[in-house]
């Protein structure tokens, strides 16, 4: 697996590599995205998951989306860092944090989801396009051909 880019969390317990360029990055402002991160969004990159490879133990917590689906996030159970995702809506995908990334000029926000529940203090960025909710899937990337 030719390396494209890495990351991990905090303590340096879980580590992560991708063998792919992300086919997507984004800012989520949903309630869970908000909580998770300690301020007003959570930024991710999207990645086929057979693309990634994660070393060392990561602990997930499960939520419904108010969509059904579910999100499992993963974070170090060592320093409490989120290190990624996966969304059962979107099967064949893991969404590292961009907060996570060892070099963070990897992550280059192409949408922001959830935008309507942004704080007022958390400005996005009008050169992003912006979605109330999730985007129609056919502005999402699929593992499907």
């Amino acid at each position: 697996m030719s390396t494209v880019f890495t990351g991990g969390c905090l303590c340096g317990a879980v580590r992560y590599q991708s063998s792919e360029e992300p086919v997507l990055g984004g800012h989520c402002y949903c309630t869970d995205c908000r909580k998770t991160s300690g301020t007003g969004h959570g930024s991710h990159i999207v990645l086929p998951e057979a693309a990634f490879s994660i070393s060392g133990d990561v602990t997930f917590y499960d939520a419904p989306t108010d969509t059904g689906n579910t999100v499992s996030r993963g974070f170090c159970p060592t320093c409490g860092s989120a290190v990624y995702s996966t969304n059962s809506g979107m099967p064949g995908m893991v969404f590292p944090r961009a907060s996570s990334l060892d070099d963070l000029e990897v992550f280059k926000p192409q949408m922001n989801v959830y935008a309507h529940r942004a704080a007022s203090w958390d400005k996005l960025d009008p050169s992003v396009p912006s979605f109330d909710g999730m985007p129609p899937s056919e502005d999402m990337p699929s593992t499907q051909e």
